[in-house]
């Protein structure tokens, strides 16, 4: 970051060159060095302006601002790698992004609960909980007040043992329906016109720190795509866990969300899913038709 006095040496906008010049060297900058993730002040500094008018005539005549212009030529190099078939978690290391996760951020933000909030079963923590209709049958969305921390399925007749089974992951909360705030939260997931990269949704990951890591990682995985039980283990520092990151993969207490549909075999085999393959496939499928129709 840029000291005050720093900023203030820089030359203002108005006794600069003209709007199309000063845009033209922050984009041909951005172009050059997006793998650096720079912040707009040193944008700012490159091309001789200020970051509050650098942020202005860049939204002004490109429409969009200088950040966003880095996301979008960071994801457009992120699919470039990925069409030819680097994995997800390199793709993501390549084009500079802190960790996987970040592929997925610009959509979802999360946050962990401490290992000592997860060790006690959840005690002090209030569920709210609701079932709601899906492409994928009845879903059972939990929130709390810091986010959503459950989403499940049950086919008809099942909804009694898909909330036995989210309660008994912390067994120690308090529980209350509410279809009316659970409502809400269920369409955000489900209606992709409500997808908002400004307005993501937020996301709790209640488990142990390794369920955790394994479930961030899951978040880097972009629709369309998929990968290995051995690839996140690689990648976790752990490649002799496999066993262990299918576990947690099959824990997941977030379906759909956090993305446990897209891991596969070694082989490219489906494998299992907490909530049947059937539906496995249907979220693939479903999300393939997005992707192509994109």
């Amino acid at each position: 970051m840029l000291s005050p006095d720093r900023v203030s040496e820089l030359t203002p906008l108005s006794g600069a060159a003209d709007d199309y010049a000063v845009v033209r060297r922050a984009i041909a900058f951005i172009s050059e060095n997006w793998r650096a993730q720079p912040e707009i002040d040193e944008i700012a500094v490159a091309v001789g302006t200020t970051t509050a008018d650098l942020h202005h005539v860049f939204r002004r005549w490109a429409g969009l601002t200088p950040k966003a212009f880095l996301q979008a030529i960071t994801l457009d190099n992120a699919r470039r790698l990925l069409r030819s078939s680097a994995s997800v978690l390199d793709a993501a290391y390549e084009v500079g992004l802190s960790g996987p996760g970040r592929l997925h951020d610009l959509f979802v933000t999360h946050e962990a609960m401490s290992p000592g909030e997860w060790k006690s079963g959840g005690e002090g923590l209030s569920v709210a909980y609701g079932f709601h209709p899906s492409p994928f049958g009845n879903a059972l969305v939990m929130t709390t007040e810091r986010g959503l921390a459950g989403l499940a399925f049950a086919d008809p007749g099942e909804e009694d043992a898909a909330l036995a089974d989210m309660r008994g992951r912390w067994a120690k909360a308090r529980y209350a329906e509410d279809k009316e705030r659970t409502g809400a939260i269920a369409r955000r997931i489900f209606d992709p016109t409500l997808w908002r990269p400004e307005r993501p949704l937020r996301v709790v990951l209640i488990g142990t720190d390794f369920e955790v890591r394994v479930w961030e990682t899951l978040l880097g995985i972009p629709m369309g795509r998929a990968t290995t039980y051995s690839d996140i283990a690689a990648k976790l520092g752990k490649p002799t866990a496999s066993r262990a990151v299918g576990a947690a993969v099959g824990k997941n207490p977030v379906s759909f969300v956090v993305p446990c549909h897209r891991v596969m075999g070694k082989s490219g085999d489906l494998t299992g899913y907490h909530w049947g393959i059937t539906r496995k496939r249907a979220m693939l499928g479903w999300e393939a038709g997005r992707v192509e129709a994109a």
